[in-house]
């Protein structure tokens, strides 16, 4: 059975929103490889609309080893409002109930499926019990606004699966459902 694992980055505040501006004064070796090393686990990666938007103008434009990975993978979005998606970029638009065609995606062969961003898709995959890993890199700063990963409801059990502490103060945690 293929493994669904969600990466973050995230902020000691909760944010997840606009990592691009508060998480490269962490960025290392350490952090690089468990990128990396992810990344190189997975053939299909799972994709929020926006943060599919992002990806599709960025990605393709790059070369080296991480860009790689993600131009070569399957990508399936997740969205009710784009007719469309880049065919050439290896994507479709995933049909039909997320929660049942990720359920039966994992029972398909291949390698793990990663999702990448895509807050309110973690957000539901983590509700329905659907996501297998929660793989967070958690920053040593407090943002202040933005997005948040878990919003105001009821409350989510999970156990910490794993945990290391890079040089700059960063924990990488894997969380699975309790």
């Amino acid at each position: 059975m293929r493994k669904l694992s969600a990466g973050l980055f995230v902020a000691l505040d909760g944010v997840v929103e606009a990592p691009e501006k508060w998480h490269f004064p962490y960025a290392n070796e350490e952090m690089n490889a468990v990128v990396e090393a992810t990344g190189a686990e997975a053939d299909t990666l799972l994709l929020g609309r926006k943060t599919y938007e992002i990806f599709v103008d960025f990605w393709p434009k790059l070369q080296g080893e991480m860009a790689d990975q993600i131009n070569n993978s399957a990508k399936l979005v997740v969205s009710t409002t784009l007719p469309e998606v880049d065919a050439g970029w290896n994507a479709s638009l995933l049909d039909g109930d997320v929660v049942e065609t990720v359920t039966a995606l994992k029972k398909q062969p291949g390698r793990d499926i990663s999702v990448i961003g895509s807050i309110s898709l973690v957000r539901q995959l983590l509700r329905t019990k659907v996501l297998d890993e929660l793989r967070l890199l958690i920053h040593p700063i407090a943002v202040g606004s933005g997005d948040r990963l878990f919003a105001e409801g009821d409350p989510l059990p999970l156990k910490l699966a794993s945990s290391t502490t890079f040089s700059t103060g960063v924990v990488y945690a894997i969380y699975q459902p309790a």
